[in-house]
């Protein structure tokens, strides 16, 4: 006789906990969906109102029922079969809204699916939600359309951006898995301050087709965000692969491993050369502030588990001009142009025809403050020409400090600061990506992932990221699953763990 569904425990599960559920019979897709929908229920607009959500998936459930038919018939219908995604409301999953958490694209459907959105259902996934994002694709996560996004751990402060709902929607148990973008630092900040494991591929191995800030813009990268490293693996399994809509997966090509899960070696870091950054390269950083010294009590100790996990620690290193150089950051002139012209004109019935359409219209007047400056801006041909002159040279720095240590990874601190207040992000002077590195979208084609390394002393998510040399995404994923084995520090947030 099979078990109720009560018997399954939704808190923390995970892709392996769900399949063996629904193989031993004891829980079907269509509970599972409607168990996370109570969830978002009873804690999204409710209770402590994290406010992460901005569209529900009106066809989950009969998705879920034909998932359990075709279980029923012949077995699960690919490797994510009945398993829960809230996709960041920057990429299109057709009969949702894309809405960039702006009332100006609040009634924009899209034609069809992302490219990634496609493979996910494919793979046998339920995309369950559309998730808040900083206005625009861009900054903490606030947006005329929904507000601000709450942080589980303390609901006073801000769930970092611009993927924050997806990264507050996992963390808060709303479903299994969740797919983020990042174009500065937009995975990794939520990640970190919603105690989640999240990643940021090399550029090249996941296609942005069908998602705002796509081609020819080349920093934003779409990435999967999890409680475990074991599903971000098994998440970003699916997500990979060459698209011709987007040019710059052909750079992908021969460097996806028939399998991410096969990096999955607790024992991982034994031997493994592992270089630690000290510098200051967050956003707006105050090193001598006291909130700086709690992330860096944190580090300390994530410094010694690396150590005692078998890692051998060059402690620390220098890269080179490294400030100096990631100052002169600047996006091509006209490639925000282009890139608009190529996420829209996937539509029959675009909600704008350009970029300068949005500004004149009166609602952008509503848009965040933060927003409307970055989505206003175009940088200069020579600032473009000063950038990319300042990258090369920084790759060539940080590609010979790997070399000249005979390192296989370097480790910083994922975010310098404790999450900021909500108040200080809507009121002058604006907070916003305080303490937020951006290394690895400086130069783009290296990957880092971000794993919880425990609580500052004021119970607040602090996290490490694995950063690596390009296309090394299979490693990062070992050396961040071995220390996420050897010290277990996700633990879900209190304000949500009923029901």
């Amino acid at each position: 006789m099979a078990q109720s569904d009560a018997a399954f425990n939704i808190i923390e599960t995970t892709i392996d906990d769900v399949h063996a559920a629904y193989k031993s019979g004891r829980l079907t897709c269509r509970k599972l969906i409607q168990m996370y929908l109570d969830r978002i229920e009873a804690f999204d607009k409710k209770g402590p109102q994290l406010n992460a959500i901005i569209t529900i998936n009106p066809e989950a459930l009969g998705e879920a029922d034909r998932l359990d038919a075709a279980y029923k018939a012949s077995g699960p219908v690919g490797p994510l079969h009945g398993i829960p995604v809230i996709f960041k409301d920057q990429g299109d999953v057709k009969g949702m809204p894309t809405t960039l958490g702006s009332v100006l694209f609040k009634d924009y459907y899209p034609d069809r699916d992302s490219f990634v959105a496609d493979k996910l259902r494919k793979a046998g996934a339920v995309i369950l939600a559309k998730a808040t994002l900083g206005e625009l694709g861009g900054g903490d996560t606030h947006g005329s359309l929904f507000g601000s996004t709450r942080n589980p751990y303390d609901t006073e402060r801000t769930v970092g951006g611009s993927s924050g709902g997806s990264a507050a929607a996992v963390s808060a148990n709303y479903s299994t898995l969740g797919v983020g973008q990042e174009g500065l630092a937009s995975i990794r900040r939520p990640s970190t301050w919603n105690c989640i494991t999240g990643m940021r591929p090399t550029a090249g191995l996941v296609s942005r087709g069908g998602v705002y800030g796509c081609w020819p813009e080349i920093n934003g990268s779409l990435g999967p965000m999890a409680r475990t490293v074991g599903d971000l693996a098994a998440l970003l399994d699916i997500m990979v692969g060459y698209d011709p809509e987007d040019p710059i997966t052909a750079r992908g090509i021969s460097h996806i491993p028939e399998t991410y899960k096969s990096f999955l070696d607790k024992n991982g870091l034994k031997g493994a050369r592992i270089g630690i950054l000290r510098q200051s390269i967050g956003l707006g950083s105050e090193p001598d502030s006291a909130d700086f010294k709690k992330i860096d009590e944190v580090f300390d100790k994530a410094v010694a588990d690396l150590k005692a996990s078998g890692a051998e620690i060059i402690d620390p290193i220098t890269i080179p001009k490294l400030n100096e150089l990631m100052a002169k950051r600047s996006s091509g002139p006209g490639d925000s142009d282009k890139s608009f012209q190529n996420y829209y004109g996937r539509s029959a019935r675009p909600p704008f025809n350009s970029r300068e359409e949005v500004i004149a219209a009166p609602d952008f007047a509503k848009v965040v403050r933060r927003s409307q400056d970055r989505f206003k801006k175009n940088p200069d041909p020579l600032s473009h020409y000063e950038h990319l002159k300042a990258q090369d040279e920084l790759m060539t720095n940080y590609l010979k400090v790997m070399a000249d240590h005979r390192l296989d990874a370097i480790v910083h601190k994922a975010i310098e600061h404790q999450p900021t207040l909500i108040k200080d992000g809507v009121n002058p002077p604006f907070v916003d990506q305080k303490g937020a590195p951006h290394l690895n979208t400086f130069l783009v084609f290296v990957p880092t992932i971000v794993v919880p390394a425990g609580f500052t002393r004021d119970n607040l998510p602090a996290g490490v990221c694995f950063i690596g040399r390009p296309y090394d995404d299979g490693n990062l994923i070992k050396f961040a699953y071995a220390y996420e084995q050897a010290t277990h520090h996700r633990r879900p947030p209190a304000s949500t763990t009923g029901l």
